[in-house]
């Protein structure tokens, strides 16, 4: 059931109303739903509906239509397949969702999307929170709500959607093969409450017992490691080239230097050598469950 067809032809207020907006500094994404917004507005002409009417007609506000055809906001998929129902255009613009669902999340979510959609290995070493591969939709929604200065619903929605859809990395075949290691105080935050919680510790033990998927767990009681200083990311590809980031190196900026990346490689191979094995790992997270 669509957004329109739930709220049964009630408008919806603009706080409401799904699209998000378009980032000014993404140039292809402005073009984008530019084009879009240009095609929808002289379709609308040429039928002769005035936006007040359309916007009834489609179950959104008028603001949003201005806002759409302007191509100041990006339309989701339901508004779309609305709109060609009522301007008749026989699945033409229902069709733009292709090009419009490629620039829906902000640039630098699509550039790492592509990266990790590119790898046929990924390592990563957390120590403050959940990785983003492995959040719940519930668990990342109350970090981003937690953010200061504070984002809008509509911006926390936007990237709530756009972590999850990261992770398809999973469903590839063949899927790369992904390790993690996080520390035991990532587990033991209760981000969003206990029910969700629970729920991001289960969400673990379920991807951690993929075959693609190794899971290690760094207790609190273990002694210095090269990642106090922060997160470690190392991404290879199937050419031999590869890209790495640590909080703790490089200014923090990603790197493809070889000298560099076998710095890093080094670090999350020791940290990976002191960690608990995966299957110990495991079993230390349903401990944790269980002290609920």
């Amino acid at each position: 059931m669509t957004a329109v067809e739930a709220d049964a032809g009630r408008l919806k207020g603009e706080a409401d109303e799904p699209g998000w907006e378009v980032d000014p500094d993404d140039e292809w994404g402005v073009a984008v739903i530019a084009t879009v917004g240009r095609q929808l507005k002289l379709r609308r002409e040429a039928v002769g509906m005035r936006a007040a009417e359309f916007g009834t007609a489609v179950g959104y506000g008028e603001d949003m239509v201005y806002k759409i055809e302007g191509g100041k906001r990006i339309p989701r998929q339901d508004y779309l397949v609305r709109a060609d129902e009522v301007l008749g255009a026989g699945g033409l613009i229902a069709a733009t969702w292709e090009d419009v669902k490629r620039v829906r999340y902000p640039k630098r979510v699509r550039e790492l999307a592509k990266l990790e959609g590119l790898a046929v290995e990924i390592g990563v070493y957390e120590c403050n929170s959940v990785h983003g591969l492995l959040q719940t939709p519930e668990h990342a929604r109350a970090l981003f709500e937690a953010a200061q200065p504070p984002y809008s619903p509509d911006d926390v929605e936007r990237m709530v959607a756009a972590r999850m859809a990261r992770q398809a990395v999973f469903e590839r075949d063949p899927a790369p093969s992904v390790h993690y290691v996080l520390e035991e105080a990532v587990l033991r935050r209760r981000v969003g409450g206990t029910m969700v919680w629970r729920q991001q510790l289960e969400h673990l033990l379920e991807v951690g017992r993929l075959r693609s998927v190794t899971l290690q767990i760094m207790p609190t009681n273990t002694d210095a490691h090269p990642g106090v200083d922060g997160k470690i990311e190392l991404l290879k590809f199937p050419d031999g080239s590869a890209v790495g980031r640590s909080d703790g190196a490089f200014s923090g900026r990603p790197t493809t230097d070889p000298k560099q990346l076998r710095i890093l490689e080094l670090r999350y191979g020791t940290i990976r050598a002191q960690a608990l094995p995966p299957r110990e790992s495991l079993v230390f997270i349903e401990q944790v469950l269980g002290e609920t």
